[in-house]
């Protein structure tokens, strides 16, 4: 399993006292480097996938050599990306719903944490579906999700989730990455428990969603 879960689920719950912090008392209470940190990762989140740049088509090298190091990619557009869960032979279609930074999400899943990114992209684990969610689609929809849910796209979240997100960025800059890596473990177990089909791919998704919002993150918030 990936990290250690605990801080996860402090994200989302707290006691209804806590729930009503304001959002500009946080505003007051930044630190520096909770507002570097924070600036770090808005202008990440500003980077759109750019296939003719060549730092982002060797992002999109590694993480192929990194999910199959021991098969050849033939090209960036390829039929063998298929093989790997995106929708067409070229990945680059698929990350203009997110942009960058969900290419560099899964890369750092694929190389922080090799083997479970390697048990999920390959559906190791439990009893599957004959026709299975999109693993790199699923990635780049984790990563949307995150990003809506923290408020990163705002001036300031104004939710508990957003407002703990700032707090937990204070011990560990690569907070966003590591958190994730377990939301992605996450769905992929609730995929399981509802032993979903392809058809409920969007449904386990938005199940997903509310239950980390209404603070239900269930058994995993052990540390792994």
């Amino acid at each position: 399993m990936v990290g250690n879960r605990t801080w996860f689920g402090g994200l989302f719950n707290s006691s209804g006292k806590r729930r009503q912090v304001s959002a500009e008392k946080l505003v007051l209470d930044l630190t520096p480097l909770q507002e570097q940190r924070l600036q770090k990762l808005k202008e990440r989140l500003n980077v759109p996938y750019d296939e003719t740049r060549p730092e982002h088509q060797e992002s999109l090298r590694a993480l192929w050599n990194a999910s199959f190091p021991d098969t050849e990619l033939n090209s960036l557009v390829s039929a063998q990306w298929k093989d790997m869960g995106w929708q067409g032979v070229n990945p680059a279609t698929d990350f203009r719903g997110c942009g960058f930074i969900s290419l560099e999400n899964l890369l750092f899943f694929a190389t922080t944490y090799p083997a479970p990114f390697k048990r999920l992209m390959l559906k190791q684990q439990g009893m599957r579906a004959v026709w299975e969610y999109p693993f790199a689609v699923a990635g780049i929809n984790i990563s949307y999700m995150l990003i809506q849910m923290l408020e990163l796209n705002s001036a300031r979240p104004k939710s508990l989730p957003g407002i703990n997100f700032i707090k937990v960025m204070t011990e560990r800059e690569d907070a966003f990455d590591v958190l994730y890596c377990i939301a992605f473990e996450m769905m992929d177990a609730q995929w399981l428990a509802m032993r979903a089909s392809y058809m409920q791919f969007k449904y386990v998704m938005q199940k997903r969603d509310n239950e980390i919002l209404a603070g239900g993150v269930g058994g995993h918030k052990a540390a792994a």
